[in-house]
């Protein structure tokens, strides 16, 4: 590829790139992403297919995603070279407040008061009329089919299925409705999911209001009542999705793409424009010392996007001060060689999580960056009657302890989401890369870090994918920080030293702690994607 020339640092990547001219799909999950690739074959561009795709997941991946969550796309579209986004985020509900939540006792991250609005089902709908080719009915029909027919269980989501099978049978009121014989379906046995097809086909056939103000709607409001919940049926006729300008600083001359807050995809923005002042191609890719340098420039931008990170239709997010390059050299200089910063902060004060996210590309140059969520694991673990799916627990990401912070809980706002995918272009404006990487708060941490391996280190699709990461993975800016086992044990020594406190991500472990992702680059003179899919999970690359 012409600007990802040879580079004398090669990680031995456990995967070959997939390449195509005609598009890749790529997910964490085999059957969604020829679900993806069916919808190319048919006629659908990159947004129709990334819709079948995360459709496809929410049956296959419940554990991780689902109707009953939430979605965030980037779509770029090659005919006037633009980005723009779908925020497909639910609100809470307009009775529930502090006061309410102060009643009910002890805050519960995966109670009825953490569940908002639903948004995934009106945000593929929109994702499909904005952008797309194909009407949602026929694009959700892969996913109705196997809801239907059913499909062989993986260990890897088995295995994410079990630690969660007990809160399952425990919350209902149709719990058992996600269990096989009251236990969590294991590796090999077929799970079948007739309740989740009924669902799906009421979409295809009446549209997003079959879901927010049909019978799933009535089952939403009927379980999280019988759990204390205030949720209504008006909150769910009255969501929405919003049509937003997508955000972006520029990075090495190209330019790099966030959905806007409440997202937090701003913090992967100010991270580049801290790491811009660095010449981090420069240093040998698994050295402590660049490692150092990343991880504070992850720690200062999540300082400030935990405090400032908010619904901007409820209150002002300073986004242009955020992303100014001036502040970003003034944070810059907070950074020590030889010792981490004891304490990150926000430059603007006075004075588990699980997710879906996929990639897909067309031959005519689109794209979609898109990702779907319930947050932990099956979000609450709330199950409608007669529905197949779970509620998420967005409401998680409200802040609880403090009504004078930008993102407290409030009713009808959004909170700080982690969810969120993202684009890269070159400086003529054409699509570079349309990637993400999944995983609550490592998301932003791992996005920075297969945006330097792109860009910086010049490394294919597969091989930025596979690179080991390091992630904050427990409450940034100054939590404990994972760093996977393959950089070695004096690395992580090293790290220590300057003061950081870090611990080894081994085995299964580092999939949960440093995320896994997609990745689609396009070379610009030939139109050929390169594709690439984290060996941390199921998933795969598929060219059509």
């Amino acid at each position: 590829m012409p600007d990802l020339p040879d580079h004398p640092f090669l990680f031995e990547s456990r995967r070959s790139p997939v390449l195509s001219r005609r598009g890749i799909v790529a997910t964490s999950q085999p059957l969604a992403s020829l679900a993806g690739l069916t919808i190319l074959r048919e006629g659908g561009n990159a947004a129709d297919a990334a819709v079948a795709a995360a459709a496809t997941l929410a049956v296959t991946e419940p554990t991780s995603t689902g109707i009953g969550g939430d979605c965030f796309c980037l779509f770029y579209n090659a005919s006037d070279q633009s980005v723009r986004a779908v925020n497909g985020s639910g609100r809470a509900p307009a009775a529930l407040n502090l006061d309410v939540v102060e009643r009910a006792g002890a805050w519960d991250r995966q109670g009825a008061h953490a569940v908002t609005v639903p948004g995934s089902a009106m945000g593929w709908h929109d994702t499909v009329e904005q952008f797309g080719r194909m009407n949602l009915a026929d694009v959700l029909q892969p996913a109705i089919e196997i809801a239907e027919q059913g499909f062989v269980m993986t260990p890897a989501i088995g295995r994410g299925w079990a630690f969660q099978a007990d809160l399952l049978a425990a919350q209902g009121p149709a719990g058992q409705d996600m269990l096989l014989n009251g236990k969590s379906p294991r590796a090999g046995e077929v799970w079948t999911n007739p309740l989740l097809g009924r669902v799906l086909r009421e979409i295809a056939e009446g549209g997003p209001d079959a879901f927010y103000r049909g019978r799933p709607a009535e089952r939403i409001v009927e379980a999280l009542s019988e759990h204390g919940g205030v949720m209504s049926l008006d909150d769910l006729a009255n969501h929405c999705s919003t049509l937003d300008e997508a955000i972006s600083t520029t990075y090495r001359r190209h330019r790099v793409w966030e959905c806007p807050p409440n997202g937090q995809g701003i913090t992967t923005l100010m991270a580049l424009n801290i790491l811009e002042g660095f010449e981090i191609g420069e240093y040998e890719a698994r050295s402590p010392e660049v490692l150092h340098i990343i991880i504070e420039a992850l720690r200062l931008a999540f300082a400030d996007a935990r405090a400032l990170v908010a619904d901007p239709a409820k209150v002002d997010v300073p986004i242009e001060e955020m992303l100014s390059k001036a502040y970003a050299a003034k944070r810059r200089q907070l950074i020590c060689e030889d010792q981490a910063i004891e304490l990150a902060s926000s430059g603007f004060l006075p004075g588990k999580s699980d997710t879906v996210y996929l990639s897909a590309a067309d031959g005519d140059g689109n794209a979609c960056s898109f990702i779907n969520s319930n947050y932990e694991g099956f979000g609450s673990c709330i199950v409608p009657r007669e529905s197949g799916f779970s509620l998420q627990n967005r409401g998680a990401g409200f802040v609880v302890d403090d009504p004078d912070h930008p993102n407290a809980l409030a009713g009808g706002k959004r909170p700080y989401h982690t969810i969120m995918p993202s684009m890269i272009t070159r400086p003529d404006g054409s699509l570079f890369a349309s990637y993400g990487v999944m995983g609550g708060w490592n998301q932003p941490q791992g996005q920075t870090q297969v945006a330097i391996n792109l860009i910086d280190r010049g490394m294919d699709a597969q091989t930025a994918i596979d690179a080991p990461r390091v992630s904050m993975y427990e409450e940034p800016p100054n939590g404990r920080i994972y760093v996977e086992d393959t950089f070695g044990i004096e690395v992580l020594s090293e790290l220590a030293l300057l003061g950081h406190p870090v611990m080894p991500a081994t085995g299964a472990m580092r999939t949960g702690v440093v995320g896994k992702g997609q990745v689609i680059v396009r070379d610009p003179e030939s139109g050929v994607l390169w594709g690439g899919s984290d060996p941390r999970s199921d998933g795969c690359a598929v060219p059509l």
